[in-house]
């Protein structure tokens, strides 16, 4: 059986802020557990999550992104800096794939876009 991720998480020092920003940022479900938020993407559970590895050749050098699928790169790069957030790389094309860009949430963790091209 494969080892699929199942799992990520956020650090922050600001649990309440990071928590807002994320759940204004994605409409993500929060809900308190201890110290931490749980979150609830509503990707269902049958939905695996999948990467890759790359070497870009520059830094950052080691670092680890997750990818939130939207319909707009721009809106929503515009929305984390609506909430705080700052633009690290703007909409960048992947031939024959789709398009990505990187944002800064307020705790600085770097966080992922991705709009996949429209089939056809």
């Amino acid at each position: 059986m494969p080892n699929p991720v199942v799992h990520f998480e956020i650090g922050c020092r600001d649990s309440a802020k990071t928590t807002k920003f994320y759940s204004q940022m994605f409409d993500w479900k929060m809900q308190p557990y201890g110290p931490a938020s749980m979150i609830d993407t509503a990707a269902g559970e049958s939905r695996n999550i999948n990467g890759h590895i790359t070497a870009l050749g520059h830094e950052p050098h080691k670092y680890i992104t997750i990818y939130v699928q939207v319909d707009d790169l721009k809106a929503y790069l515009k929305k984390a800096e609506t909430l705080g957030g700052k633009m690290l790389v703007p909409p960048t094309p992947v031939p024959g794939m789709g398009s990505f860009a990187w944002f800064a949430d307020p705790e600085g963790n770097t966080i992922g876009l991705w709009k996949a091209e429209r089939a056809g």
